[in-house]
């Protein structure tokens, strides 16, 4: 396996993780009244400090 480059396994496990943690968020932003796809903002950290 060469260093720095990522297998399918690596992209499906983020992928996956993005999944469990991104639908959550989503309808926990969708019920304060925002619109349900800044959920996706609130991943990026200097976005997430910025809405705060």
């Amino acid at each position: 396996m060469k260093m720095g480059s990522f297998s399918m396994e690596h992209w499906l496990i983020l992928l996956t993780t993005a999944v469990i943690f991104g639908i959550p968020l989503w309808r926990i932003v969708a019920r304060t009244g925002h619109p349900g796809i800044m959920a996706i903002l609130f991943l990026i950290p200097l976005v997430n400090i910025g809405v705060l």
